[in-house]
Formats: C-alpha cells, sequence, structure tokens
C-alpha cells in the first residue's frame, strides 16, 4: 500500500481491516444519537496477524481530524480471531442489587474499510479508508467517522503514570515484558513500536492530522465498496443482523 516515489520517510508497518462500532446505553435499544451511547470503539485486524484488537476510544467518538483533537483510549480486548471479538460486542442480560435484571444491547457496527500504521519519521500514524457505508449518514457523522483520516498514534507508557482524573487504574494497564518496555526508553509514550498495541490495557493518544492520507503520506488504501453479503463486518466479524442491528452500517441511521 506505500508508495515507493513518496519523498517522505514512510515505513509502512501493518496493514489490514478496521471495523467502527458503538454500543447503546444500558436499556437503550433504541439510540437516537451520541447521547444514546455507552461506548465507541475501533477493531483492528492485521493481515496475516494472530491477533485482533477491539480497542475503546474516549469521548465516544473519533477526534476532529483538521483540528488535531486529542482522544484518549485503551486496548480493551485481544483475541486469536474476529469471531471471538463478535463474542464480546453482543447483547445480553444481567443481575444487579438494586436494579434487578438489565439488559446490555449488542454493539452496532458504524463503518468498515481498510487501514495502515505507518512511521511517518519515526511516528506512527493510523490511516484509514471506508468502504461502507457507501455515504456517511447521521451515525458518521456524529462519531466523526470519516471516509478518509489519519491520526497521529502513541502508545502511553505505563511505568510514568497517569492524572488522577484519566486514564486506566494501575491494575487494568498493561503488563508489558521487561524486553517490550525498553521500546519506551524512559518517555512517557511509544511511538514507533505497533507490538505495544498487544496488550490488554495499553493506553494510546490518537491526535487528528489529515483528512487526506493517500495524498499525504503517498500510500494507496485500496478500499473497495461492499455489498451485504461481502461486508467484512458480517463475514469476519459476524456481526449478522439476527445479533446486530446492521442499519448504521450500511445506511448510516441510527439503530
Amino acid at each position: 500500500m506505500a508508495d515507493p516515489q513518496n519523498d517522505r520517510n514512510t515505513e509502512l508497518v501493518e496493514e489490514g481491516d478496521i471495523f467502527f462500532f458503538y454500543r447503546p446505553r444500558v436499556e437503550e435499544e433504541d439510540p437516537k444519537g451520541g447521547g444514546d451511547i455507552q461506548r465507541f470503539g475501533v477493531i483492528l485486524r492485521p493481515r496475516g496477524g494472530e491477533k485482533v484488537r477491539l480497542m475503546i476510544v474516549g469521548r465516544k467518538r473519533m477526534p476532529e481530524a483538521k483540528e488535531h483533537e486529542r482522544h484518549w483510549g485503551f486496548v480493551d480486548k485481544i483475541a486469536d480471531s474476529a469471531k471471538d471479538i463478535e463474542k464480546e460486542l453482543r447483547g445480553g442480560t444481567y443481575e444487579t442489587q438494586t436494579r434487578g435484571q438489565r439488559t446490555a444491547p449488542a454493539a452496532r457496527p458504524a463503518g468498515e474499510g481498510v487501514y495502515v500504521i505507518t512511521l511517518e519519521d519515526g511516528q506512527m500514524h493510523l490511516s484509514y479508508e471506508l468502504e461502507l457505508p457507501e455515504r456517511r449518514g447521521d451515525v458518521q457523522k456524529e462519531l466523526r467517522i470519516l471516509a478518509q483520516a489519519s491520526y497521529v498514534l502513541s502508545v502511553k507508557n505505563p511505568e510514568k503514570g497517569s492524572p488522577a482524573y484519566a486514564g486506566l487504574r494501575e491494575q487494568d494497564q498493561a503488563d508489558y515484558p521487561d524486553k517490550l518496555q525498553e521500546e519506551f526508553r524512559g518517555r512517557r509514550f511509544g511511538r514507533e513500536d505497533v507490538e505495544l498495541l498487544d496488550y490488554e490495557g495499553a493506553e494510546f493518544l490518537l491526535v487528528g492530522a489529515r483528512t487526506d492520507p493517500e495524498k499525504a503520506y503517498g500510500i494507496d488504501l485500496e478500499a473497495e465498496h461492499e455489498e451485504y453479503q461481502d461486508a467484512d463486518a458480517i463475514r469476519r466479524l459476524r456481526m449478522v443482523k439476527s445479533r446486530h442491528p446492521v442499519k448504521p452500517l450500511f445506511k448510516g441511521r441510527w439503530n
């Protein structure tokens, strides 16, 4: 996907499929906007890799690319296959001591496409292009899922601590093996090694960078238009409409 004619110092380190999803609040089966969302996130399925990452993005939307907005996030789940990730996104019921039985709605797919992670002068960038929906709707606009965008991607050093008002609890943060921990070289953020994202509890920072990554970085994302039967969310994630409402993915409508 990288263009060898590009005069930037660009190195392709990973490519694959990207999925966007949101989960409505408890007992909310008919969400009508961002205020009805409990969680928003991204799934990265590297090509040729064995691990699939489920990543939660803060503020329940993507950062504003043009304004270079910053959002925190964390890796919630690492799985061996996409179908194992789908199990985490299903709905279900659970018992509480104060409110009795409660229902957690199933997550909804909100976009899918292709992505690359590149090193731009020693800094990771996550770039993607949508394949679905064909036209962005209300869901994608509110969640700031652009047709194409790029974000500076950095991974937080768990040994550097977090502000009291932000980040995961210490016991929930990634526990890296010594050799990988050395990749931080004492810095607050790791900017070069994508393997730092392969651990549950890894915290990351996304900073909006570009809305034209193909032009800016000389990469070809090779996105293709897809129909229902070809959608990767259906085939690989198995987010079939019997378990996950799919109108947000194909029509861009809240559901």
